[in-house]
């Protein structure tokens, strides 16, 4: 059962995807967001494309707006990854940010993103993440939709508890499903929610939802 935090890991790793459809057992990520926060400041951001080998369903696209066609587009141009590559990049990150003691934060991140990352590895690389010395189940997740429900239980308030009703929820700049700002995003409603929970929101930062994209390019330099 997820208690409710009192505190912000000193290490924060936002990740979340953008796919070709709801299964985590036979479609892809196309993208792949990630954002680390130390000490509550944005430190480093990510994101990075792949070319799916399964079609995007209809549905994918209207939510995301990401074709097939503008994703090979991308790849002619050296800006989108395999599905192989990308799996290993995606890995990669969450391996070496676990190691580095980062807690992981996104809006149902273990059933969906990283189940989906797990099953993607097994049938494509034919390898399990556990040999490639990260185990999803030793990974330090903070899911906002879950930590939400903690705080204030469905049957107390049955208000809707996606990432951008939680966005709305807590003021936080809605993602609006993209891979990086939506990583931002549920990074930004979990430090709002420790607020809520502490009742202290002096240590606050400006909310990324008050910057620009190009601010927050600025930020990470």
């Amino acid at each position: 059962m997820t208690t409710k935090h009192l505190h912000v890991p000193e290490l924060l790793l936002g990740f979340d995807t953008e796919t070709t459809g709801l299964s985590t057992s036979s479609e892809r990520a196309i993208s792949y967001g990630f954002c680390l926060f130390r000490n509550g400041t944005l430190e480093w951001a990510d994101q990075f494309f792949v070319v799916p080998d399964v079609p995007i369903s209809p549905g994918a696209e209207r939510v995301h707006g990401i074709s097939y066609d503008s994703l090979l587009d991308r790849y002619h141009r050296g800006e989108a990854l395999s599905v192989q590559m990308g799996l290993i990049r995606a890995a990669g990150v969450l391996r070496r940010h676990h190691q580095m003691g980062a807690s992981i934060c996104g809006a149902n991140v273990s059933h969906f993103d990283i189940d989906m990352l797990m099953k993607s590895y097994q049938s494509v690389l034919n390898k399990n993440l556990q040999d490639e010395n990260l185990d999803p189940n030793s990974l330090r997740i903070i899911d906002v939709i879950s930590h939400d429900i903690a705080m204030e239980s469905r049957a107390a308030n049955p208000r809707r508890r996606n990432l951008t009703a939680l966005s709305e929820h807590y003021g936080v700049r809605v993602g609006g499903h993209d891979a990086l700002n939506d990583a931002l995003a549920a990074c930004e409603v979990f430090f709002a929610q420790v607020a809520a929970n502490t009742n202290d929101w002096t240590s606050i930062r400006r909310a990324v939802r008050s910057m620009s994209a190009d601010e927050v390019d600025a930020h990470l330099g």
